[in-house]
């Protein structure tokens, strides 16, 4: 039987696809997890998700499994071995912003306890369950994510604007967006958080 996906879902693509029935809009509360969708977030600004989603498993094993104490203490020398990368998207701005970001995601933990308290807290820990109609109707960002965006700009976070930051809310269930007749909208919407 075929499963009714959202819109955006390309039918030729299966890793899109398992991506799509198996992670996004799944509520994520592990840390490292977040980081990882918070640094490819960062990394797609600009580009396709398709074009992450295919290279995940490279970024992966290039960031040290987005061990973020240890992305926080990369120096020039891996830097530039990042960049010499063909695997990954080579971007100096996006490789600088990740160990910024390992850094300030480390001080968050320290200062929140976990990155995970830290970002549900704007959500009371549930995810927002949406009901949206078509895909004309998902909102590219949204005042919550204005504010979370700024929150964490000012924790010293870089690549992280409001419609970043809304794709990261999307992917770890912070909200849930799957189109009312996705198959996986009624699924998540149905557990118990």
């Amino acid at each position: 039987m075929n499963k009714k996906r959202c819109d955006w879902v390309p039918q030729n693509d299966l890793l899109y696809m398992a991506y799509h029935d198996e992670e996004w809009g799944v509520p994520v509360y592990d840390d490292q997890k977040l980081f990882e969708f918070l640094i490819l977030e960062g990394f797609q600004a600009g580009l396709s998700w398709r074009t992450v989603l295919h290279k995940r498993e490279n970024f992966r094993r290039a960031f040290d499994w987005f061990d973020a104490q240890k992305i926080a203490a990369y120096d020039e020398r891996k830097i530039e071995q990042l960049m010499q990368n063909a695997d990954i998207i080579r971007n100096r701005s996006k490789i600088l912003a990740c160990v910024n970001n390992a850094r300030c995601f480390l001080e968050t933990q320290e200062k929140f306890g976990s990155f995970s308290d830290f970002i549900w807290r704007f959500t009371d820990g549930r995810p927002i369950v949406n009901h949206w109609q078509s895909l004309a109707e998902v909102p590219a960002r949204t005042e919550l994510s204005d504010l979370i965006s700024k929150e964490l700009k000012q924790m010293g976070f870089k690549f992280v604007g409001s419609t970043i930051v809304y794709a990261h809310m999307q992917a770890t269930g912070m909200v849930n967006d799957h189109l009312v007749y996705c198959f996986r909208h009624g699924e998540l919407s149905l557990l118990n958080f």
